[in-house]
């Protein structure tokens, strides 16, 4: 039998456990490791490996989803999951970019693509007509070292770029986690976050199957169906975003008194709460506390370089803190003079150096050499050491918006918005958001004596960028901020938006026009 990649080849000793928990049926470790394997030879069609050849699948989390991944790895190729909220010029820019051979999709999701596939001359297959393939007698050996998955993330470039992680960074990513959060056979988690992003695919999916856990998918955050299942004691590890953290609040104190107490002793029975891909305020930590006895454990890490910061499994969790290095993982702060940070409460950019660190932005050699300090990944992100504890100061790139959980590119989303033949100019900041951390806002300069329609523009919007790239919050400029230097300058963007006036729009009031 060929040689199997750990994560996979353990699926062998966990055979008979519950691996997926949807729509009240239960799929084993056993049928995604057979079913796989015979998805793999489809994908080869007679070839005896992909070399890596890039496989996009839109397929929601679940059964599909991971038998999906698996094939295309046991293959021999490099997975890209495509996002479920993509736009269809989204979706096309990753497929060019990557230069996907072919896009596996469900039935459901097969129009999504299916256009596009066929201008792009991509080969199309929909995974729920595979099942009766037959596997081929033998699946290609693969070096660890070989490419795995992209991940396309948002950065200071006006494109997505795209990340690539190899087996060996998946495995070092996966094993720090396992360690450092006490991973076990018998822990069960929901998994509602995006699969086109590090903190569903590696902190929540890829964990989980390693330690022969069950998943519960949901093909999107469904608040009411969650915590139904929370208040039957259905889980004991749960992770999310502080966005999450604060619909769930709100959602329990709206409750009964014999539905709140359900819910609320659910959630204190897990082993684990875990909140990241955002700064959580201190206050939904404490009231998060206060309401159910958990600790959230917060933690730092991004897409090239899976987690690297942790607050301890057991042991003091400080609010407002990102806790110390995981297992396998090297950390150091650089100052902007150039000098590593060797005190305590002195600020620098977070490095970071291990095997967890992806190998390479896709096609973009002078962009990888660039983010590089003599082997040390140079993340963007501004903190200090206090008492032993890591505390995220900010970044140092204002195009850089996080929103739910997101890494948003203002760049992306400005060239995007001066398409709109009634802008002239825009500058797209992130600004104070209770709920969301950072909400997305724009500053637009029109064309001449040009009025726009707020909900027209909202509209446009929904065709070009997805759902959590809309700004929330525009208002109309005669002309935007600029140093001597004729650069717009996003720190006096940020403050137009904390001047109220009538033409400010929000998407959550009844503004109808912007100018």
């Amino acid at each position: 039998m060929e040689s199997e990649l750990p994560l996979i080849g353990r699926a062998q000793s966990h055979a008979e456990r519950v691996a997926i928990l949807a729509d009240s049926r239960s799929f084993r470790y056993r049928e995604i490791f057979d079913r796989s394997a015979r998805l793999a030879s489809v994908l080869l069609d007679g070839s005896v490996d992909l070399e890596e050849a890039r496989i996009a699948y839109l397929i929601p989390a679940g059964y599909d989803h991971v038998c999906a991944q698996w094939a295309i790895w046991r293959a021999g190729g490099i997975s890209v999951p495509l996002s479920l909220s993509a736009t269809e010029t989204e979706l096309m820019y990753t497929l060019n970019d990557s230069a996907a051979s072919c896009v596996v999709v469900t039935r459901d999701l097969q129009r999504r693509v299916e256009l596009l596939c066929q201008e792009l001359g991509l080969r199309l297959l929909i995974i729920d007509d595979l099942d009766a393939a037959e596997r081929i007698s033998r699946l290609p050996e693969l070096d660890k070292r070989r490419g795995a998955l992209i991940l396309y993330t948002s950065g200071t470039t006006s494109e997505p770029k795209g990340v690539v992680s190899t087996h060996e960074t998946i495995q070092a990513q996966i094993e720090s986690l396992v360690n450092a959060w006490k991973w076990q056979p018998d822990d069960s988690i929901p998994l509602f976050l995006p699969l086109h992003h590090v903190h569903g695919i590696i902190n929540v999916m890829s964990c989980a199957l390693w330690a022969g856990a069950t998943i519960e998918p949901f093909p999107r955050f469904d608040l009411d169906s969650i915590l139904k299942r929370v208040a039957s004691d259905s889980y004991t590890v749960f992770m999310a975003v502080p966005t999450i953290y604060v619909k769930l609040s709100q959602r329990i104190d709206a409750m009964g008194d014999d539905e709140r107490e359900a819910v609320v002793d659910g959630f204190s029975k897990m082993r684990l709460m875990i909140s990241g891909s955002a700064a959580l305020p201190a206050s939904v930590h404490k009231s998060w506390a206060i309401l159910t006895g958990q600790q959230l454990l917060e933690r730092y890490g991004m897409t090239e370089i899976g987690m690297a910061l942790s607050n301890p499994c057991e042991g003091e969790r400080r609010p407002g803190t990102v806790g110390q290095p995981l297992p396998g993982v090297e950390i150091r702060l650089k100052s902007d003079q150039g000098d590593v940070v060797t005190d305590e409460g002195m600020p620098g950019e977070i490095q970071v150096r291990g095997k967890s660190v992806f190998s390479e932005y896709w096609r973009r050699p002078q962009l990888t050499a660039d983010s590089f300090d003599d082997g040390w990944f140079k993340t963007g992100d501004m903190a200090i050491l206090e008492n032993g504890y890591y505390q995220i100061m900010g970044r140092q790139s204002v195009d850089i918006i996080k929103s739910g959980g997101y890494k948003l590119s203002a760049l992306e989303i400005e060239s995007v918005l001066i398409d709109h033949p009634s802008i002239h100019e825009c500058a797209v900041v992130g600004i104070p958001d209770q709920t969301w951390g950072e909400g997305v806002a724009a500053a637009i300069v029109l064309h001449g004596d040009t009025e726009l329609d707020l909900q027209t523009l909202r509209s446009w919007s929904q065709n070009r960028l997805s759902k959590y790239k809309i700004p929330k919050h525009w208002k109309v400029v005669e002309s935007l901020p600029r140093n001597a230097m004729g650069k717009v300058t996003k720190p006096a963007v940020t403050q137009l938006f904390a001047i109220p006036n009538a033409e400010l729009g929000d998407d959550n009031g009844p503004t109808s026009r912007l100018a």
